[in-house]
């Protein structure tokens, strides 16, 4: 693995150094660069947190992934550029689903003049990292808040009509047993929103993109919302708008047409709303 092959796939051209511009320009690059994606676990190809299969992936095959392949990436990224990193749980919706959330997401916590959190792993979330304190934050015209919920337990709030709506973590060293489980689980359970749900999402600084199911959403374009009508669509949609590229899509869209009827019927697609998903990050 190599430091530059990552960041030539970001497209990061500045100093590589461990500062706070450096931890800000890197973060806001990979989120922008690499999309999130669930196409592996809906197809049933396995994935794990072995960082070289990750790099593989992402840097080599120029793929994206969730948030234990996104978040690992980064962290692995940002040790070889010289920050001290901590992987830390996170939970999504824990407010709803409670301390059973922990280990749906992962997060990185980064020392330097003050400890910061990143999270390139959410799919729709922030650009850059934010500061680990108490805070309300806005990045470019998106705003995010930051809640102590308890010693050492904290709450992410996302921007208005994020998806999720929030996550709370642990600044403590992750539990890596737990995460492995966990990251498991949501591949195998049959109920798990990755499992029934295409997703796709790429950030910019402008709004970026989401593909749910049949559904593009565009949250800067005039017209935000389009159905894919036709497998040939989605191909080009994965290629033209995420940059994914993949051998064999087979079985996948009649399953992304079915799960689109079951969810939302005939309604038009300027009606669709989407709600926090039902798995994790």
């Amino acid at each position: 693995m190599d430091l530059r092959e990552y960041l030539n796939r970001i497209e990061y051209r500045g100093p590589v150094i461990p500062t706070v511009d450096v931890l800000r320009a890197v973060h806001r690059c990979h989120a922008c660069a690499i999309p999130y994606e669930n196409l592996d676990v809906i197809r049933t190809v396995p994935v794990d947190q072995d960082i070289e299969r990750i790099f593989g992936k992402i840097v080599v095959d120029g793929r994206g992934g969730w948030c234990y392949e996104m978040n690992g990436l980064l962290g692995w990224a940002l040790r070889e550029i010289g920050f001290k990193v901590t992987r830390i749980c996170g939970g999504v919706m824990r407010a709803e689903r409670g301390d059973a959330a922990f280990g749906n997401h992962l997060v990185l916590k980064v020392e330097l003049n003050e400890p910061w959190i990143a999270d390139v792993g959410l799919g729709d979330g922030i650009v850059e990292p934010i500061p680990l304190r108490e805070s309300s934050s806005a990045q470019y015209g998106r705003r995010y808040r930051l809640k102590q919920l308890g010693p050492g337990e904290w709450r992410f709030h996302n921007r208005e009509d994020g998806m999720p709506p929030s996550f709370d973590f642990l600044d403590c060293p992750a539990d890596e047993a737990l995460l492995s489980r966990t990251c498991g689980t949501l591949q195998s359970d049959p109920d798990s929103m990755f499992r029934q749900n295409l997703v796709c999402q790429r950030m910019s600084v402008n709004g970026g993109y989401m593909l749910l199911g049949r559904v593009l959403t565009h949250h800067a374009g005039a017209e935000p919302k389009r159905l894919l009508g036709s497998e040939a669509e989605l191909v080009d949609v994965l290629e033209g708008v995420f940059g994914i590229t993949l051998p064999d899509l087979t079985g996948l869209w009649p399953r992304v047409v079915a799960r689109h009827q079951t969810l939302f019927g005939d309604m038009p697609v300027a009606e669709v709303r989407f709600g926090p998903p039902a798995g994790a990050a």
